[in-house]
């Protein structure tokens, strides 16, 4: 059912292609006279991205589409391209006919183009007619294969710069890599450095001084000690969750809505586990994202949506809070880092005034 509904997908494509084609040759000779003004190369711009949606084409392939003359030179050579496509279709629909007009003249009885319908001259026509249907077939997958080409050959930049930009890309997203690491241990020491040591320090000195006759500092000397604990076990779960290799994504978010003061709504639906890679930069992004709503943003509600849109893991955190949360911010910037290092997309949305969502797009292949 797939290459069927694959083998319609490219015939619609090639007879779309045609009807295209002629629209383009009539642009082409209505404008020959204005080549090189900005309109011109706009309208042909616009063509060009049509014909890569017709053919599904991914836009950040063609990096000549702002290239106006060499769009234009794209939608000449795809005129008799798109013609040729037509010949094919006009071939395979001949044909269908044809078959549909000699079936219905062997079950009525009646004489096809003069010739009695026996079970010889069906046979006969019927391979033939096989072979012209697998010939007008390959054809519509020939013309398909032979745009698409063609798009990418005048349409793609030079593979060498193409090649050049992503390596600028990998060494950009590997020293984000680099300083959301360093960001976050530096963060990791702050909490240890002003939070939790202070507290030990502060139990260190409540049991000294009840050693000293003062047995009722036992009881905050043991509050303190709770509150020790708790912070200890909240900075743990900041450098990695545990829970989250045996229990899953789900669960992981259950726990940070569960130790979140605002009320947190987590809709968590994945058909099976995404990589490791990519759970955990799911959890760091809500985890996160709660945290800041929670401390600055004075939002009253937040809600978490993860799901899976094709092949990529989509995570959505709402809040209802005053707005203004900014990319430059370390939390925010580090996220982007961290999930643009596993080539995903990472969004914030935050006008003054609220509401803030915060979305990050990540592959799982």
């Amino acid at each position: 059912m797939r290459s069927v509904a694959e083998g319609a997908r490219r015939l619609g494509a090639v007879a779309l292609g045609t009807v295209t084609a002629a629209v383009e040759l009539v642009f082409l000779l209505v404008t020959l006279p204005f080549l090189g003004r900005a309109r011109v190369e706009a309208a042909a711009g616009r063509l060009a991205g049509f014909e890569a949606w017709r053919l599904r084409l991914d836009p950040a392939e063609l990096d000549a589409m702002g290239d106006g003359r060499r769009v234009l030179r794209y939608l000449a050579l795809r005129v008799p391209v798109g013609v040729l496509g037509g010949l094919v279709v006009l071939l395979l629909v001949f044909g269908l006919r044809e078959a549909a007009r000699l079936g219905a003249s062997w079950v009525a009885g009646e004489a096809y183009d003069g010739m009695n319908p026996s079970v010889p001259l069906v046979a006969y026509i019927s391979v033939g007619g096989l072979v012209l249907l697998f010939l007008a077939l390959s054809g519509v997958v020939g013309v398909h294969a032979l745009e698409r080409r063609l798009a990418r050959r005048v349409l793609a930049g030079d593979p060498t710069v193409a090649l050049r930009r992503r390596i600028a890309e990998l060494a950009e997203s590997r020293a984000g890599i680099v300083a959301a690491v360093d960001s976050e241990r530096r963060r990791i020491e702050r909490d240890l450095h002003d939070g939790l040591q202070q507290r030990l320090v502060a139990l260190s000195m409540l049991i000294g001084r009840s050693r000293r006759g003062r047995p009722e500092l036992l009881d905050q000397a043991h509050s303190e000690a709770q509150q020790a604990l708790a912070e200890l076990r909240e900075v743990a779960w900041r450098v990695y969750p545990s829970g989250l290799d045996s229990l899953g994504l789900g669960e992981a978010l259950a726990g940070v809505a569960e130790r979140s003061g605002v009320p947190v709504r987590v809709a968590c639906e994945l058909p099976e586990r995404p990589p490791m890679a990519v759970e955990t930069a799911a959890y760091f992004v809500v985890s996160e994202a709660v945290t800041n709503a929670a401390k600055h943003a004075g939002a009253d509600a937040i809600t978490v949506d993860v799901r899976m849109e094709g092949t990529r893991l989509v995570v959505r955190v709402s809040d209802d809070g005053v707005g203004g949360a900014r990319l430059t911010g370390g939390g925010l910037s580090g996220l982007r880092r961290r999930v643009a290092a596993l080539d995903g997309a990472f969004e914030v949305v935050s006008p003054p005034g609220g509401p803030t969502t915060v979305t990050a797009e990540v592959p799982c292949e």
